[in-house]
């Protein structure tokens, strides 16, 4: 949604109004109003959890789930992820089959989903690198500056694995063709794998091939449901959400995994998504359950025109709002408790849960403003459109972004000093060149 020429306006809301009016009789409603509230469900989590402190350092940051152990079951019902990938693996399938109808390459789909995930994540990049020079340059902490960079660009470890899905998407769809759910199976095998090795060793590493695997698994499952093999019935619908519920809550309580289901909580148990576990892949088959049976009901309200024209304004800057929602958060922190225009009581306390209401409001006003600046690089431009592209260039593209995103993610968890001059130069060098080959990549004269 929200596609332009090159050189046109960003979406506005006419715009926004027309392409809602003339979304085609055979689109899926349900799969865009999917995709938008699991992320705005992620935002909500993030800044819910989110606190931003004064300490003599400067501003820093604390989670609510590692002081406060009640709240991880709370987290069951905020990583809506899983939703995420189960509806990228319906709406990938479908956007590949409709680029083969137009006569179109595989490599050349990728390259383009790939732009369409690449641009905002480059301006988000871009910005934070000058903000942090400049800090610093007028004399700011560089651990304090270090901090908000790391804290604004934490949601980057879904670029790294979504960019790793969509590279393996055709490979994916190919793969359903041919051995169905099995590929499912096999996926979740993995993940089982890897959690047993994590229990034997006791670290995470042995297992890191699960963080691809678990979200694989869940993606897979999105495109059997587009290509019909999932059931959906209420029955079964029912039995994929008590079991799947069933299955989490044995393997979190008298099982070895963690309760919490995002990766910042403290253990005791195996933490949940970092890398994904069975655990997390349980609740994934509950939320996919709830999904069937909500679907009926859901797709009905969603022929409301003005239902419908908030779902599509939201997917136009679905990406935005995701990039930059923890930058609103590192915004709203200087802005709202280091000038302590909100006091700061006890993380957890009555009065902080008060406080929650203004801060998230806050942050949203800043997101909104934040999204009308940036909304522009996440529409696709008509250059992404082409139907044959250069297969060992975007291969080598991505791979190159995919390895410095990666790597930055990597430093920064870790604190790693930077190389050269406290910038992660290897790092961004190679996603620009990155970033040159893919746009080079898709060959003149094949648009679509």
């Amino acid at each position: 949604m929200g596609e332009r020429a090159d050189g046109d306006a960003p979406a506005a809301p006419r715009r926004i109004r027309d392409l809602a009016a003339a979304t085609p009789a055979g689109r899926d409603r349900y799969v865009d109003l999917l995709r938008a509230v699991s992320i705005l469900a992620v935002v909500l989590g993030h800044w819910t959890v989110t606190a931003a402190v004064t300490t003599p350092q400067g501003l820093g940051g604390v989670n609510l789930l590692d002081i406060e152990p009640w709240t991880h079951p709370l987290t069951w019902l905020f990583q809506v992820m899983p939703v995420f990938f189960l509806v990228g693996g319906y709406a990938n399938a479908a956007s590949l089959a409709g680029h083969h109808g137009r006569g179109g390459s595989a490599v050349a789909w990728v390259r383009g989903r790939a732009l369409r995930l690449l641009r905002p994540t480059a301006v988000l990049l871009g910005v934070l690198l000058v903000v942090r020079v400049v800090a610093v340059a007028l004399g700011a902490n560089p651990d304090e500056a270090h901090l908000v960079v790391w804290t604004a660009t934490s949601p980057l470890w879904f670029v790294v694995v979504y960019l790793a899905v969509v590279l393996l998407a055709p490979a994916a769809v190919a793969a359903h063709r041919r051995w169905g759910l099995g590929v499912v199976v096999a996926l979740v095998a993995i993940v089982a794998v890897g959690d047993v090795l994590r229990l034997a060793t006791g670290s995470a590493a042995p297992a890191t091939g699960s963080y691809l695997a678990g979200w694989l698994a869940v993606h897979q499952v999105g495109i059997a449901w587009q290509h019909g093999a999932l059931p959906v019935s209420r029955r079964a619908g029912w039995a994929m959400a008590v079991a799947g519920l069933g299955t989490a809550v044995l393997l979190t309580g008298p099982g070895p995994y963690g309760v919490a289901m995002v990766g910042a909580a403290t253990p005791p148990g195996l933490t949940n998504t970092a890398p994904p576990t069975l655990a997390l892949l349980a609740l994934a088959t509950a939320q996919t359950g709830v999904v069937v049976l909500l679907r009926r009901r859901a797709t009905a309200w969603l022929v409301r025109p003005r239902v419908w024209t908030g779902v599509v304004a939201v997917n136009a800057v679905i990406l935005t709002i995701f990039l930059w929602h923890m930058t609103a958060a590192v915004i709203g922190g200087y802005a709202l408790v280091a000038t302590g225009v909100l006091p700061e009581p006890a993380v957890g306390s009555g009065v902080w849960w008060a406080l929650r209401v203004p801060w998230v409001a806050a942050l949203g006003v800043v997101l909104l403003g934040l999204v009308v600046v940036w909304r522009r690089f996440e529409a696709p431009l008509a250059s992404d459109r082409v139907l044959t592209s250069s297969t060992p260039a975007v291969v080598a593209g991505l791979l190159m972004i995919l390895a410095a995103l990666a790597s930055l993610g990597v430093t920064a968890a870790r604190g790693a000093a930077p190389q050269v001059a406290g910038l992660p130069v290897v790092e961004l060098g190679l996603i620009a060149a990155g970033l040159v080959v893919l746009v080079r990549a898709g060959r003149p004269g094949a648009a679509g």
